[in-house]
């Protein structure tokens, strides 16, 4: 599976998990915390707040010569809503603000070690090992600005809105009117006119008009230089001592630019994802995990989402879907069968492969082989089409194992259903 494919994929399989299990939260490859995304903006002359982090060391001396009139508090997890989150020490609030620098530490102490639970995280919290401590400043004006690769202009957008501090979501539904999109020529760049007229649209007002400006002109530099697919301000704000400051950051990459930005890709967080998934990128599969019964294997994200209706359709929920994607090998096969049966939710697994590039008898001979080193802890369903798919089920038939084998889709996802009961 090329690189281009993959992350096309990834897109789709996202939408997937969003479709049939809204409460997990699917990840981008590459999981930069904040104050990663921060270093970026700095590294780039992009206004940010001057911050530290604090480790669970919690060394003072971190915060050596970092003086504030105000200090928040954040702890660093790749998720959503902190501020209002809760700990599972009973602490409340993964965000705090505080004028007194000696207070600092303890809030970190109550912070590090410990579990935050938000709505974006899972029921058990996600464990913070760091905490940044970053200048506080006074917002007169909160306003939202990003720059996407957006198909309809096949190419980058940048997306501004005067509302900012909010989900753009809802400011799309509720007050179009506060949305500007604009499709930027990737020769051309974001020009001085088009940054000043974003600014203006932003309700900057005299000299901050020139100052957002430069800002906009610095983030779309810094989309160019780092391969972002998504470069998010929210908010980017307007200071009572008159500055435009970018608060909050979220920088997505673009996969296939690895070889080209090794020093942000080596930044990448993967404590805080599923060990599955790890295995599986790894192996250059793709996986998700949901909340049903039935384990998935597919290639392709068009097929995933078909089988995840199928299953639906037929009275059962996806446990989890693992996309094989194309030119598999069999070991890759046999790896992927092992992932998706690790998962304690599973009672069943409905394989689901309609072959081009993908080879039907590879896909079997992994499956036997898995089978044969690990006899299945569950019922196995299968159908497999295309390539070699006459071969593939003489492989499955001469193995002696108890496979359901069943050429109809809709047959095979009543069955895969009815076995998980």
């Amino acid at each position: 599976m090329s690189a281009l494919t993959k992350t096309k994929n990834f897109i789709v399989l996202r939408t997937l998990t969003q479709k049939y299990c809204p409460r997990i939260n699917s990840r981008r490859h590459l999981n930069l915390q904040e104050y990663h995304s921060k270093d970026l903006l700095r590294k780039h002359q992009v206004s940010i707040q001057n911050f530290r982090l604090i480790d669970s060391s919690l060394d003072p001396k971190s915060l050596s010569g970092f003086k504030a009139e105000e200090y928040v508090i954040k702890a660093q997890i790749l998720a959503g809503g902190r501020g209002k989150g809760h700990f599972d020490n009973g602490f409340k609030g993964g965000v705090h603000l505080t004028k007194n620098p000696k207070e600092i530490l303890n809030l970190a102490k109550n912070m590090i070690g410990h579990k935050l639970i938000t709505k974006q995280t899972p029921k058990d919290g996600i464990l913070v090992d760091k905490v940044m401590v970053a200048e506080s400043v006074n917002i007169k004006r909160e306003t939202y600005l990003s720059i996407v690769m957006e198909r309809t202009y096949n190419g980058a957008a940048l997306v501004a809105s005067p509302a900012g501090g909010m989900d753009i979501e809802a400011v799309a539904e509720k007050t179009p009117h506060l949305l500007k999109t604009v499709p930027i020529d990737i020769h051309e760049g974001i020009t001085d006119k088009v940054a000043k007229e974003v600014a203006e649209f932003l309700e900057f007002k005299g000299a901050l008009v020139n100052k957002c400006a430069d800002e906009i002109k610095k983030l779309w530099q810094l989309f160019l230089k780092v391969d972002a697919t998504q470069l998010e301000i929210n908010p980017l704000v307007e200071t009572d001592d008159g500055r435009v400051v970018a608060v909050d950051a979220k920088i997505n990459f673009d996969d296939n630019a690895q070889f080209r930005q090794q020093d942000i890709f080596a930044l990448d967080d993967t404590s805080e994802s599923d060990p599955r998934e790890r295995e599986a990128a790894a192996l250059n599969l793709t996986y998700i995990d949901m909340d049903g019964s039935i384990g998935c294997m597919v290639n392709g994200a068009g097929l995933a989402m078909a089988t995840m209706d199928l299953i639906m359709l037929s009275g059962g929920r996806p446990a989890n879907f693992l996309d094989l994607g194309g030119g598999v090998g069999q070991s890759q096969v046999s790896a992927a069968l092992r992932i998706l049966e690790s998962d304690p939710k599973v009672k069943a697994i409905f394989v689901n492969v309609f072959a081009g590039i993908v080879n039907c008898a590879t896909v079997a001979k992994g499956i036997v082989a898995a089978c044969k080193e690990n006899p299945p802890k569950h019922p196995l369903v299968i159908r497999l089409e295309g390539t070699n798919s006459a071969q593939a089920k003489i492989i499955l038939e001469e193995s002696g194992m108890p496979f359901k084998i069943i050429n109809d889709a809709d047959e095979a996802a009543k069955t895969a259903v009815k076995l998980a009961q």
